[in-house]
């Protein structure tokens, strides 16, 4: 019972949430296929800070720096929502809702394909999983 619950990420860091992206390799995108393989992408993490109307967020593993989002509507670290910010670009998503991140909420975030945790976690270790992606 606990993998499940760590693999589907019903338990996480409270305020905390990881979006696990994908990439197509050896094709292209149309709509939420590749006409490819998926192969493991950037895990973005976001950790909203209710008290502060703030939301952080950084790139596991990537040396680059964080950012951060101010002025950002926060209910939990599942839902909340941020203004347009200069630090938009080095990340993929200025919303989330329902703990999936909204592409396109802010037009300077980087595009993005997501999919579930156990599902990244194949691809990383060489295992094919699917040909779509949950966005």
């Amino acid at each position: 019972m606990a993998f499940v619950m760590w693999a589907s990420d019903f338990v996480t860091m409270q305020g905390e949430r990881t979006v696990y992206t994908v990439q197509c390799q050896d094709g292209t995108w149309i709509g939420q296929s590749c006409s490819g393989r998926l192969a493991a992408g950037a895990r973005y993490r976001f950790r909203a800070l209710r008290a502060h109307g703030e939301v952080l967020f950084w790139t596991v593993g990537e040396r680059e720096r964080s950012g951060r989002f101010t002025g950002c509507e926060i209910a939990d670290g599942r839902n909340w929502h941020c203004a347009a910010s200069t630090d938009a670009s080095g990340t993929i998503a200025s919303e989330m809702r329902h703990g999936t991140a909204v592409p396109g909420g802010n037009r300077a975030t980087k595009p993005f394909h997501a999919v579930a945790k156990w599902r990244w976690f194949l691809l990383r270790w060489g295992v094919p999983a699917g040909h779509s992606a949950n966005n």
